[in-house]
């Protein structure tokens, strides 16, 4: 069982130290926001920030990336968010189809490449 578990201590670490503190909050904001109109502008602005700070996370990432993704040409990581874009777009806004296509592209395109 401690080889499928491999080292507990990290894994009950993991637990206090990255699951619980997060867990709290979120069923904060379950019990806070459960009220809230989904149309008010005070959510209509969260929701906008939240967009914001998601497209500059990929900007990033697309401009700068990080570990195995800087061995992927430029050319091919802007062409598979094009295309996942487009794929978004004609599925009636699937952010799964989008993401999926898009990552297909990717892989299909460095294995191409070698």
């Amino acid at each position: 069982m401690s080889d499928f578990l491999g080292n507990w201590h990290a894994l009950l670490l993991l637990l206090v130290a990255g699951v619980i503190p997060n867990q709290i909050w979120r069923m904060l904001g379950l019990w806070l926001g459960s009220g809230l109109d989904e149309g008010s502008d005070l959510l209509v602005w969260v929701k906008a920030v939240a967009t914001a700070i998601l497209a500059g996370v990929i900007a990033e990432i697309l401009v700068h990336p990080p570990g195995a993704l800087a061995s992927v040409p430029g050319l091919l990581r802007y062409g598979a968010v094009v295309a996942g874009f487009i794929v978004f777009m004609l599925t009636r806004r699937s952010i799964f189809a989008g993401v999926v296509s898009g990552e297909f592209l990717m892989l299909a395109g460095k294995w191409w490449l070698g």
